[in-house]
């Protein structure tokens, strides 16, 4: 048991941490874009990806926030419409990096996006917000 428990020094944390229940609902949302876009046999890369961007980038902010369930839960309802597991991980997303959004608009969720990438923000801005969030949770 001890091998999956990890280490659990000054931080507490350890190796199996569940994450928060997603914020929003991806049960409800509309996924003709993909469905539409997207056709079986062949799921063409090019048109899979961009019908997979259209849908998921809006919410980046969410599923590229890794503390919450919300990417996983999306590829859950994703390949509950029959879609092959791991088609649009393997075909659109790039390492850590995700899937590029540049140029679809983002939904206004006041969450971290936690990877999505943000143009125009000045360095002395993130590093004050750094150090603000290592003064509040030391």
């Amino acid at each position: 048991d001890s091998l999956f428990q990890g280490s659990t020094g000054s931080t507490g944390r350890s190796l199996l941490q569940t994450k928060n229940d997603c914020p929003m609902s991806f049960e409800t949302q509309n996924y003709t874009i993909l469905t539409n876009k997207c056709k079986r046999p062949q799921y063409p890369p090019t048109e899979c990806c961009d019908a997979f961007k259209e849908f998921a980038c809006p919410f980046a902010a969410y599923i590229n926030n890794q503390s919450t369930n919300c990417a996983d839960t999306m590829f859950s309802y994703i390949d509950f419409r029959g879609y092959p597991k791991g088609l649009f991980a393997n075909e659109c997303l790039k390492g850590k990096e995700g899937v590029s959004c540049e140029g679809i608009p983002a939904v206004d969720t006041g969450v971290p996006s936690g990877g999505r990438q943000v143009q125009g923000v000045s360095r002395p801005l993130v590093v004050l917000l750094c150090g603000l969030g290592a003064l509040l949770f030391p």
